[in-house]
Parts: structure tokens; sequence; C-alpha cells
């Protein structure tokens, strides 16, 4: 579930970053995949020409190029790569954001220096083509891999549902209403709000290239988007929103897909 609320503009934009990050993965067993929502709620136009007519595509399937799908915006591929989506505008000369077709071809890696956008590929992080592929909302049994990220448990009560890579991405922690719901580790927020249908009041944490964490269901939103966070720092209160209990649903995402928490958080 990473299980991703956020979209296009204040109304639209946060939606479709937050679906972005969670794309595929089941918060409870009530919560619909953020994916189903992808084409409804995109404002992107729809792609009547020839794809080797559209921007970039000279570029399509280059390291550091991201080819449009369906559904796609500019919020929403942002998310995907860990990138800010106003650099992705920046980089791509789009004066609208909002307006991308399918099939056009974005560039979604700094350009190198001297090098100019979008014209010149650049070789891509392990973590954007890892999300341009189109099992990026998949899931993961893998080994954890090297990274400076320590976690911590995001909140102290006792797990209510486990990680299966299937029916639940992520770690389902109970509490009470009002519990302290805190930062995994040291990170930005990348998603703060409660557009997402079956996820409440969500946060979307980026520690690095590799690892972003979600946190579903709270009560009250302690961060706002691009504020910095350190770990153990209380950014939420539990709670029950697009949920049938309290609880905190708690997704760790290596490189753009759900993996064990378990794995990555210290015994208690």
């Amino acid at each position: 579930m990473f299980s991703p609320l956020k979209r296009f503009a204040r109304p639209a934009w946060g939606l479709l970053l937050a679906a972005a990050l969670l794309g595929g993965c089941t918060v409870t067993s009530t919560t619909r995949a953020p994916v189903e929502d992808r084409v409804a709620t995109s404002q992107q136009m729809p792609s009547r020409v020839d794809p080797s007519t559209l921007p970039g595509f000279e570029n399509a399937g280059r390291p550091g190029y991201y080819t449009v799908r369906p559904g796609d915006t500019v919020r929403r591929i942002a998310a995907e790569v860990g990138q800010p989506w106003n650099s992705i505008a920046q980089w791509n000369n789009l004066e609208n954001p909002d307006l991308i077709e399918v099939g056009q071809v974005l560039r979604i890696v700094p350009p190198t220096a001297g090098s100019a956008a979008p014209a010149v590929a650049a070789a891509a992080p392990s973590a954007a083509r890892a999300a341009t592929s189109t099992a990026a909302s998949g899931s993961t049994s893998a080994a954890p891999v090297a990274s400076s990220v320590k976690f911590s448990w995001p909140a102290s009560g006792s797990v209510l549902k486990r990680f299966d890579g299937d029916t639940n991405k992520g770690l389902n922690i109970g509490g009470k209403a009002g519990d302290p719901v805190l930062a995994a580790a040291d990170g930005k927020v990348v998603y703060a709000g409660s557009g997402l249908s079956g996820y409440g009041n969500l946060i979307i944490l980026k520690h690095d290239n590799v690892f972003l964490t979600a946190y579903a269901h709270n009560r009250a939103l302690l961060v706002k988007e691009d504020q910095n966070v350190r770990r153990g720092q209380k950014i939420a209160e539990m709670g029950s929103t697009g949920a049938d209990r309290v609880n905190l649903h708690f997704e760790i995402r290596r490189s753009g897909r759900p993996v064990d928490p378990a794995k990555y958080l210290p015994a208690r």
C-alpha cells in the first residue's frame, strides 16, 4: 500500500503525488488501491497524435527519462522518481505542468553540466530506474540494501497486522486516538493531506534516493510539505480516518516498492 494524498493544485495535485508513491498498495481490507483513482483524477490531455511527434520522443527508454502513461501527472511522476515536481517542469520547459500527453518523454534527472534540457540524457539513479518500470507498484521480499538510513518505530502500540506483500503492504500498529506518530527516520515531507480514499490523513516522508515512508489514518497532521523532520519527531496524532478502527498504517518503500518494515525496524 504505500499506501501514497495530493495531486495537482491544492484540490488535485497532492492526491496524484500520494497515489504515485503508494500506487498498487492496500492499507486495510477496506482500502482501495490508489492506482484505481489514476485515470479518474488525471487532468492530463489524452494523446491523439503520433507519439513520435511528441516532445522528447527520441529519448524514450533511455536512463534518466520517463514516458508518460495514461493517468500520469507531473506530480505523480515526481513522487515515483523522488524528484521535486517543479524541477521536472523546469528541466522539460513545461509552461503548464498540468498539460502533458501520453507518450511524451520527460527528463526525470537533472541535466548534466552544460547540457540543454531535455535533449541530453543523464544516467538515472537506481531509484529512478525502478520507479519508471511498469512493475513499480509491486512488492519485494529482497533483503535490505545498504543505506545510511536508520529506522525506528513510528508508534509504540502492538502490531495488529503484518506485511504480507499482497493484502497489506506495511504494518498496522494499534493505539489510542491522539497517540503520537513519530518520523521513523530523518527526512523531508513530500506529502501531507487527505485526498486519497481509504488512507485518511496521510504523510509521506522521503529519506534519501532509496527510501520513503508513509503514515496513514492519522487524526491530525502536525507537519507540512517540504518540511524537514528528524527521527523520533512527532509528525501526527494517531486516528481512524479512512479506517474502521484507530491504528497507524506504516509503510517503507525501497526504490518505489513496498518492503517488510519488520526487516528494517529494530527489535522491540
